[in-house]
């Protein structure tokens, strides 16, 4: 895929009263995710790469490099999402992300990490399918 990058589309996923967005992008043969929630920010930053799995290199999997502002707990959303899309996909995959709710208690943590994994399974999965039909 060449020319400008494409919105490929804007996905939500809600646990509880806490909801998480995340915009996908396709820049050329590469994908830029975007996740937030509550008060956005950046927090953390993913880019990984594809390679054989070390495991059964007849597989394909990942590796990221994290980079995350001090105090920040982004980081393990960014490379959970980056990883995960760029193994299944075969793409570079940047993700940046910034979620902040104050005064969370830990069910309300699992609620927001729920949502965040949901929301990775979605784009994932929608993701992979289109890809497939235009490639």
């Amino acid at each position: 895929m060449t020319g400008p990058g494409i919105n490929f589309a804007t996905f939500s996923e809600k646990r509880g009263k806490f909801e998480v967005f995340a915009r996908v992008d396709l820049m050329g043969s590469d994908v830029l995710v975007t996740v937030w929630g509550g008060t956005a920010h950046v927090g953390a930053v993913a880019m990984a790469v594809p390679r054989p799995s070390l495991r059964d290199p007849e597989e394909r999997s990942a590796t990221a490099s994290v980079f995350t502002f001090s105090g920040h707990k982004e980081d393990a959303v960014v490379k959970a999402f980056s990883e995960e899309l760029s193994g299944r996909l075969g793409r570079h995959v940047v993700v940046a992300a910034g979620i902040h709710w104050d005064c969370l208690e830990p069910g309300e943590i699992s609620q927001i990490t729920e949502a965040c994994e949901a929301l990775k399974k979605r784009i994932s999965l929608e993701l992979e399918k289109a890809l497939e039909k235009i490639s």
